[in-house]
C-alpha cells in the first residue's frame, strides 16, 4: 500500500513539475531513457544466464572471498545487481548453494554496483556519447528481432548500452539548460546537516526510481553540470545505497523465505556501510582527495572522485561484515524461519526456483526426495504393519516381522489423498511448466523427464500397497499358518528394500547398496516371471483354500512389481548418474 501510495504521489508531483517547469522534461526522459536501458540490458544478459554464469555463480559460493569476488565481478560486468539478487535467491531456494555463499555473492554485488558510477563518471561524462550510442542502438534494435536467444540476448545488451548512454546524454543536456533558469546550488546545505538532509534526499530519488545506479547517474550528470555542490553530492551516494535497499526489502515481502533472508542481509550491510560512510564521511572524503592525487584524478574532476568515493565506501562496507557473516547468517536464519509445513505443502517450489533450469532441477529433486522419504517410505511400512524405525534399524528383519503383527489400521487411499496427491501435483505441474517456460539442454529436459517418471511410480506403489495392505491385515493373525507365513515372507522382501534404500541413501557406501539393489530388482523380476513354487506347492497340498491361493497368486506379482518400482525410484532420485546408472544401464 505505501508503494503504490508513493507511486501515485510521484506521478503527481512530476506531471507538476513538468506542467510549470518545461525545462525539467529533458532531465525526466534522459532518467526514463536510462532506466529502460537498464530493463534492456537485464533482459539481454539473462539469456547468458542460463549456463555458464549461473554455474559460476554456484561453483564460487564454497569460499567466502570467492562469492564476494565473483559477485563484484558479475555485477560489475552485466550492470545488474538485481539479476544477480534473483539468481542468487533462486539458488538458495532449490538448495543449489547456501545462504552464507548467497550473502557473499549479495555483498560482493554491492561493490560490483560502484562500477556504474565509473562508467558514468570516466566515459559518459568526458565524451561525446551520443555518438556512440546511436550506432549501438541501431545493431542493438537488428540484433534484438533475429529468432536466435544468442542474438536476441547480443541486441538486448547493445541497446540496453546505447540507451543507458543517451539516457546520460539528456541528462547532462537537460542539467545544462535546466542551470540557465535555476541554479540548484543556492539550495545546498553546508556541514553535517547538510549531510544528513541530502543523504535523506539520496534515499526519497533511489525509492522513487528503484534503483541506485539511476540515482547515481542522475548524481553525476548534475555534478558535472555544476548543479549540486560536491559535498552534498558525496551525501545523496549514500543515501542511494542505502535507499536501493527499500526496493529489496519491498520486493521481498511477497517472496520465499531466502528471498526474505537475502533482502533483510542487503538493508542490514547497506545501512551499517551508510551510517559508517555519515560518520566517516569529511576522513573518507580526504583519503579521497589523497588517493585522487596518487591515481592522476585532478582535485576539480568532482564526478570521478564521487566514484571513487562510492566505491571505498562500498569495501569497507563488505571489510566490515566479513568477520560478522556467521553470526548475520544465525541472525536472518532465526527470524526469518522456515514455515512449518504439512507432507503435502511444498517445501522446495516457489516461483523463484523457475528463473533457471539448474535451480528448478535441484527444487524438484529435493522435493520428491522428501516425498519419498516422509510419506511413501511411511504408507509402504505401514501398510505391511511395520513400524518405520524398525526399517531403520539393525534389528533381524525376520524378527521385526514376526514382533510386528499389530493391525496399525492403515487406511493407504486416505493417505494417499492427505499427503501425496496435493504435492505430486505440484510437482508434476512445476516440472511441466519448467520444460514449456525454460530453454532446456536435451539433458535438462531429461532430468526431470526422470523426476516425473519417479514421481508416477511413487504413486503407482500407493495403488499396489493399498491392494497389499488388504489382505496383509486380513490375514495377519489368521488361523491358518501358512497363509501366515506366506504373507510374512511378502512382507519381508518389500521391507528388505526399504532397508536397503534407506542405507543406499543415507550411506557413503553408495556403490555396495546399490548393488544389493540391483540384484534385488533381478530377483523380483525373476519371481514374476516364474511365479512361486512355495505357492504352488500349498495349493496343490490343499493347504490353502482357493480364495487364499487366489490373494497369494495376485500379491506375489504385487509385491514384486512393488520391490521394482521402489528401487526405481531409489535409482532415478538417489542415484548418482555419472558413475552408478550409467554403468548399469
Amino acid at each position: 500500500m505505501f508503494r503504490k501510495s508513493l507511486f501515485y504521489i510521484f506521478l503527481l508531483a512530476l506531471a507538476i513539475v513538468l506542467v510549470y517547469n518545461p525545462n525539467f522534461k529533458t532531465i525526466a526522459a534522459g532518467v526514463a531513457i536510462l532506466l529502460f536501458g537498464m530493463i534492456m540490458l537485464e533482459e539481454g544478459f539473462r539469456v547468458f544466464t542460463k549456463g555458464p554464469l549461473q554455474n559460476l555463480l554456484k561453483k564460487a559460493t564454497d569460499k567466502l572471498y570467492k562469492s564476494i569476488g565473483v559477485g563484484a565481478l558479475v555485477t560489475a560486468f552485466i550492470q545488474s545487481s538485481s539479476l544477480v539478487s534473483v539468481i542468487t535467491i533462486s539458488f538458495i531456494s532449490a538448495g543449489l548453494i547456501g545462504l552464507s555463499g548467497g550473502l557473499g555473492l549479495i555483498f560482493g554485488a554491492n561493490i560490483g554496483t560502484t562500477a556504474t558510477a565509473w562508467l558514468v563518471a570516466g566515459f559518459g561524462l568526458k565524451i561525446k556519447i551520443s555518438a556512440l550510442a546511436m550506432p549501438m542502438l541501431v545493431f542493438g534494435i537488428i540484433f534484438s528481432f533475429q529468432k536466435k536467444a544468442s542474438l536476441k540476448g547480443i541486441g538486448n545488451v547493445l541497446a540496453g548500452l546505447g540507451f543507458f548512454f543517451l539516457g546520460v546524454h539528456y541528462m547532462k543536456e537537460g542539467f545544462d539548460v535546466f542551470k540557465e533558469y535555476i541554479d540548484l546550488t543556492q539550495y545546498a546545505v553546508p556541514g553535517f546537516l547538510g549531510v544528513i538532509i541530502y543523504t535523506g534526499v539520496g534515499i526519497l530519488i533511489t525509492t522513487i526510481l528503484q534503483s541506485s545506479s539511476a540515482t547515481l547517474a542522475l548524481i553525476l550528470t548534475a555534478l558535472s553540470a555544476g548543479q549540486i555542490d560536491y559535498e552534498n553530492a558525496l551525501a545523496l551516494a549514500i543515501g542511494a545505497n542505502v535507499g536501493t535497499t527499500i526496493t529489496a526489502v519491498l520486493g521481498s515481502l511477497s517472496s520465499n523465505v531466502a528471498g526474505k533472508r537475502l533482502a533483510g542481509a542487503h538493508l542490514i550491510f547497506n545501512v551499517v556501510t551508510g551510517l559508517v560512510a555519515l560518520v566517516f564521511i569529511y576522513p573518507l572524503a580526504n583519503l579521497v582527495n589523497i588517493l585522487s592525487d596518487a591515481f592522476g584524478i585532478s582535485s576539480t574532476d568532482y564526478t570521478l572522485k564521487l566514484a571513487l568515493f562510492h566505491t571505498i565506501f562500498n569495501i569497507i562496507g563488505v571489510l566490515l561484515m566479513i568477520p560478522f557473516i556467521k553470526k548475520l547468517e544465525i541472525i536472518l536464519l532465526r527470524f526469518f524461519k522456515e514455515e512449518e509445513k504439512d507432507i503435502h505443502e511444498p517445501k522446495y517450489l516457489n516461483e523463484s526456483v523457475l528463473e533457471f533450469p539448474a535451480s528448478v532441477i535441484s527444487a524438484l529433486r529435493k522435493e520428491s526426495k522428501y516425498l519419498f522419504k516422509k510419506a511413501i517410505f511411511e504408507i509402504v511400512a505401514h501398510a505391511l504393519n511395520i513400524h518405520r524405525e524398525d526399517i531403520k534399524s539393525d534389528l533381524k528383519l525376520k524378527k521385526v516381522v514376526k514382533q510386528s503383527h499389530e493391525d496399525m489400521n492403515t487406511d493407504v487411499e486416505e493417505l494417499y489423498y492427505t499427503k501425496v496427491k496435493t504435492i505430486y501435483g505440484e510437482i508434476i505441474k512445476y516440472a511441466t511448466t519448467a520444460q514449456s517456460r525454460l530453454k532446456l539442454s536435451n539433458r535438462q529436459n531429461n532430468q526431470i523427464s526422470e523426476i516425473i517418471v519417479a514421481n508416477r511410480k511413487m504413486v503407482e506403489i500407493i495403488r499396489d500397497v493399498r491392494e497389499l495392505n488388504k489382505n496383509v491385515t486380513h490375514y495377519l493373525d489368521s488361523d491358518n499358518e501358512h497363509i501366515r507365513k506366506e504373507y510374512d515372507k511378502f512382507r519381508k522382501k518389500i521391507a528388505k528394500v526399504l532397508r536397503v534404500i534407506y542405507l543406499f541413501r543415507t550411506q557413503d557406501e553408495k556403490e555396495q547398496y546399490y548393488s544389493k539393489l540391483i540384484a534385488l530388482k533381478h530377483e523380483a523380476k525373476e519371481a514374476m516371471r516364474q511365479g512361486n513354487d512355495s505357492i504352488n506347492k500349498l495349493i496343490r497340498d490343499g493347504l490353502i483354500t482357493v480364495e487364499m491361493a487366489s490373494s497369494l497368486v495376485n500379491d506375489n506379482d504385487n509385491v514384486n512389481d512393488t520391490i521394482k518400482k521402489l528401487i526405481q525410484v531409489a535409482e532415478l532420485l538417489y542415484g548418482e548418474k555419472d558413475s552408478l546408472l550409467e554403468k548399469a544401464s
